[in-house]
């Protein structure tokens, strides 16, 4: 195990939320059983606010490590589930906000945490996929224990070029679905087909009318927005339509009435990617390795460094990226 290592750390400084990559020992890091050399991490939308001003709430004490997944290979365990040489997935929880995250070269973490790298997969496809990944494949199995099939309609994914709506897609269109990707990025219609859409809408040009019931248009959607266009997407649902509901990209908060819900049967799904319970992260990440496995996961992401994080936080905020950024530690 390295004496120091390099760790992309955040401090609150005189009434300033601010990072920087540092010099970090093991002893410094949040207890756990189970310590990794950290390959890669990923950066999620959470990271951002987390790592910024823009959202210095989510990190509750300083300093801390951001960063709410990581893939690596054990280097020490107490817990008799992990041994050396071992190739793990950590994600969510409170990695990154409450405890010490994957911008670390070394990672230390509760062994209730950490999942075996399944066959399948690469530490760095799973970095790739990450929160994010496992958000968007946790959300087709809760639509699919609800009914979701490629037989009852198109399905609709809203903010498609982030990083959850572009992997999404990507499985969607695997599993046979017709998929409409919505976006307000115009010159990013291309890549959104190369995933898989069958149809790009453009947000700029959305209808959104003002009933409260509109003409049934999907038989699923995956929202990443909220805001007003959850509330669209409430009216114009098919009977017995099924939307997961996992960002607040578009505001937290969203006008509608409960007449989808009574008169279409339409049903809305939250996605907590964030405390599921081991057995089913267990199946999701078994999932992300077969059937749900994106086929364009080198196109969506792309490697940066510890040093670049801080400005991908702001192009990032600023709604500039697609897909997915992996950090190689």
């Amino acid at each position: 195990m390295m004496d120091t290592f390099k760790a992309y750390r955040v401090f609150s400084e005189n009434g300033k939320v601010s990072g920087r990559v540092v010099d970090a020992a093991l002893d410094e890091l949040s207890p756990g059983a189970v310590v990794f050399r950290t390959a890669f991490a990923s950066v999620n939308y959470k990271d951002a606010l987390a790592a910024t001003a823009t959202g210095g709430k989510i990190i509750r004490t300083f300093p801390r490590i951001p960063g709410i997944d990581a893939t690596g290979i054990v280097a020490a365990s107490s817990d008799a589930r992990f041994k050396p040489g071992d190739e793990v997935i950590c994600t969510s929880y409170e990695l990154g906000v409450g405890h010490d995250g994957g911008y670390s070269q070394v990672c230390r973490v509760p062994a209730e945490w950490v999942v075996p790298l399944p066959r399948g997969l690469t530490l760095y496809e799973a970095a790739a996929l990450g929160v994010a990944g496992y958000t968007a494949g946790l959300a087709v199995e809760l639509l699919e224990l609800n009914g979701m099939a490629s037989s009852h309609g198109k399905v609709l994914v809203n903010g498609a070029t982030g990083g959850v709506a572009t992997l999404a897609i990507d499985m969607l269109a695997k599993l046979g679905y017709h998929v409409v990707a919505v976006t307000g990025k115009d010159a990013e219609h291309a890549f959104l087909k190369e995933l898989g859409a069958k149809e790009v809408l453009s947000r700029q040009q959305l209808e959104m009318g003002n009933r409260p019931l509109e003409k049934p248009l999907w038989a699923a959607a995956f929202d990443s927005v909220g805001g007003e266009q959850l509330a669209w997407l409430t009216r114009t649902m098919q009977p017995e339509g099924l939307i997961a509901s996992f960002g607040n990209a578009g505001g937290i908060e969203f006008k509608s009435t409960v007449l989808p819900f009574i008169l279409r049967g339409v049903r809305l799904i939250g996605v907590n990617s964030g405390e599921t319970p081991m057995p089913l992260r267990r199946k999701i990440w078994s999932r992300l390795a077969t059937d749900l496995k994106p086929r364009h996961l080198a196109g969506i992401a792309h490697e940066i460094t510890l040093a670049e994080l801080p400005a991908y936080f702001e192009r990032m905020l600023k709604g500039e990226i697609r897909g997915r950024a992996v950090v190689k530690l």
